[in-house]
């Protein structure tokens, strides 16, 4: 008789937490202790627990690894593009983890300087990540930032291009993004807050002089707002934005006089949001003022910065998101949104403007890597629901396409005309329609029969537009529908969409997946039996307040890295983000926001109930959500459901918020999940 494997029980000491006049009693408060042998033991505990109850599943999981990395190419390479005369590429080698970063001088033909090989750089380090790569004008010098921990604190150094020495002073705790002056000599980088991780200080390094010696030259002491560095693609001024969920302001000064005071470009103005592109004699600002929701672009003389002199250039439109422009020599190139869709606006300085073409509704395209200033040629990437990415130049003077690359997908099975892809609408209980991105094998009948996975995010206006992943095809094949639900909270349908998915209007968010999850059932393309729900990080928050409200919709859910104990994190000003999340979730200091918060927190609602089968993954040094949420909620889950359903957690006990590092490190997780799901569906190989 086979042993029966009993989950972990952490053990129940009663913390009080009182605010308001309100009492709540956190029975797994202790967890919060990350260097505490008895948490570490817990943890490790609950991954035996997952690794043994999974433990059939490993032929699959490594069948699924394989599989999706057979479809990868594996010594790819990007399209290179040009800056300051020499050509830049990233590019893998086959069986090698990390990328290589290259240029090559004037043409490609000239002989490639390697500037930094990652796989080399990753020896020795279970985590590596490199990021914020500049160079300097002269194209002498390459400043760069590593992380090998995975909690988003990089460390700056500084390479010679022409002799390969790296300068032996590491500058510590950054966000890893620095910036050139025009001298070719002074580095401006962010340093964080040790303790909150919030990016406050920008700091000017000469090379040639101690670290110890940077001086500040700003310091943001708002705790609601983060600040970086960088330099205008005109190179003529260097820029410090300072920006929190709602207010933005910049400060600038002519690259060329380092030494010189950074500006007021233009004051902060709660609710005022602004951004700034430098080109000829005017600043193009797109900004909100004039209770502009959707944004318009304005312009102003370059020496009269403050908002008095700012002009309507595209003046604002209800139904159009106004989302990023690219500036080139002779042409103006608006990225937009309307009814949900990516539209991209060539607007010549001089003569008639038009809009890109696409034919499809499930589609992602935007502008790309565009550092060139005179030129007709626009770089920009699309991709659908089952049309892999490509990288296209189109040529604005002659409108002219040249598709550079589209993402191969190897093994020699794919054909993007084997997949239906749909854009279907829900409707919400209010009456909203909410759009629902939708992919699935030909053929596939819609009698509630198909495992179907709906991806959702809902927050921070960040858009989930519909894209490709090879990944997903293991899921298509066997039988999935994989949809994405573009609700509230997101900037899908403009900005009065996010406005009605935060603060106190948050629900909206949860009950419109619950609409969408529905929506999909009643159509008949697939039934609760077999639908799953996946959401990460505040997707995660969404995926345990969905669990609370309508457990039986679901048989599977996964929550990744997932921020679920939204009161206790928000009312503690030493985690980091907290203090500039107030605009996004309310300040639970003031009774309003506490109460609301309370009444949806996934962990302060789990109650005596069914729940469905759950995978809930999280990574020990994750800095924007605690490993201790997910393993609080587990634990509570795990004393208070009612049913015998699968309860899981699995926590990387050397990764962050991101997850694995390596890529392929990165597929083992997807297969994880994905073995997950395939196993609840009865569906073995």
């Amino acid at each position: 008789m086979t042993e029966k494997i009993l989950p972990p029980v952490a053990p129940v000491k009663p913390h009080t937490l009182e605010m308001h006049g309100d009492v709540r009693i956190d029975n797994y408060y202790w967890l919060n202790q990350r260097e505490d042998q008895e948490v570490l033991d817990y943890l490790t505990a609950e991954n035996e627990y997952y690794q043994k109850l999974t433990a059939h599943t490993k032929p699959l999981q490594e069948a699924l690894f394989e599989e999706m990395k057979s479809r990868i190419k594996e010594d790819d390479a990007s399209v290179p593009y040009k800056y300051n005369g020499y050509w830049y590429i990233t590019r893998y080698e086959k069986g090698k983890d990390y990328p290589i970063y290259a240029r090559r001088k004037e043409t490609m033909e000239a002989p490639e300087e390697i500037l930094f090989d990652c796989n080399v750089m990753a020896e020795g380090h279970s985590y590596f990540h490199l990021s914020g790569l500049s160079i300097s004008e002269d194209n002498k010098w390459a400043s760069f930032g590593v992380d090998t921990v995975s909690r988003r604190q990089y460390t700056i150094q500084v390479k010679n291009l022409e002799s390969g020495e790296i300068l032996p002073f590491k500058i510590e705790n950054t966000t890893g993004g620095s910036t050139w002056a025009g001298d070719n000599k002074t580095l401006f980088y962010t340093r964080k807050d040790a303790v909150t991780l919030r990016s406050e200080k920008i700091y000017k390094h000469i090379l040639g002089t101690d670290v110890s010696q940077d001086v500040v030259v700003y310091h943001e002491k708002d705790e609601t707002y983060n600040v970086f560095v960088y330099k205008e693609k005109s190179k003529k001024y260097l820029v410090i934005g300072s920006g929190s969920t709602l207010t933005t302001e910049y400060r600038i000064l002519e690259a060329k006089n380092p030494e010189g005071e950074f500006r007021l470009f233009q004051k902060r103005t709660r609710g005022m949001e602004y951004s700034i592109s430098h080109y000829a004699d005017k600043w193009y600002i797109m900004t909100n003022k004039d209770k502009a929701t959707n944004f318009k672009l304005m312009t102003t003389p370059e020496t009269a910065t403050e908002k008095e002199n700012w002009t309507d250039l595209i003046p604002h439109r209800a139904e159009v998101l106004l989302e990023d422009v690219d500036i080139f020599k002779d042409y103006l190139v608006v990225s937009e949104r309307s009814n949900g869709l990516n539209k991209i606006r060539i607007m010549p300085w001089e003569g008639e403007e038009y809009y890109l073409p696409f034919n499809i509704e499930t589609y992602t395209a935007g502008t790309a890597a565009n550092p060139d200033f005179d030129t007709d040629i626009l770089r920009y990437s699309y991709q659908s629901m089952a049309t892999p990415s490509s990288v296209i130049d189109f040529n604005m003077k002659t409108k002219e396409k040249t598709v550079l690359k589209e993402q191969e997908v190897l093994g020699g099975k794919f054909d993007k005309d084997n997949y239906t892809e749909e854009r279907i609408w829900a409707t919400a209980k209010d009456g909203t329609k909410v759009p629902i991105s939708v992919v699935y094998r030909n053929g596939i009948k819609k009698d509630g029969t198909n495992p179907f996975l709906l991806y959702a995010y809902g927050s921070y206006g960040a858009s989930m537009d519909p894209y490709f992943s090879s990944l997903r095809l293991s899921l298509l094949d066997r039988g999935f529908i994989y949809g994405i639900a573009h609700i509230r909270g997101g900037e899908d349908l403009g900005r009065d969409w996010y406005e009605d998915g935060k603060l106190l209007k948050k629900k909206s968010t949860f009950t419109d997946f619950i609409d969408c999850s529905e929506y999909v059932i009643a159509q008949g393309y697939t039934s609760a039996k077999h639908l799953y729900a996946e959401g990460g990080s505040a997707g995660g928050l969404l995926m345990g307040a969905v669990i609370n409200l309508a457990p039986h919709l679901y048989n599977g859910v996964i929550a990744q890295v997932p921020f679920v104990d939204v009161v206790t994190t928000m009312l503690d000003d030493t985690i980091p983000l907290t203090t500039g999340e107030y605009d996004e979730w309310g300040n639970p200091n003031e009774k309003e926001y506490y109460d609301y918060m309370k009444s949806y927190s996934p962990y302060d609602n789990v109650v005596a109930q069914d729940y469905p089968n759950m995978l809930v993954t999280t990574g020990l040094h994750d800095s924007q959500v605690q490993y201790w949420e997910p393993a609080k909620w587990v634990a509570k889950l795990r004393t208070l459901k009612t049913d015998n359903n699968l309860l899981f957690m699995d926590t990387n006990m050397d990764a962050g918020h991101g997850g694995a590092s390596g890529r392929f490190e990165a597929i083992k997780e997807v297969a994880k999940e994905f073995s997950f799901l395939l196993d609840l569906e009865g569906i073995k190989n």
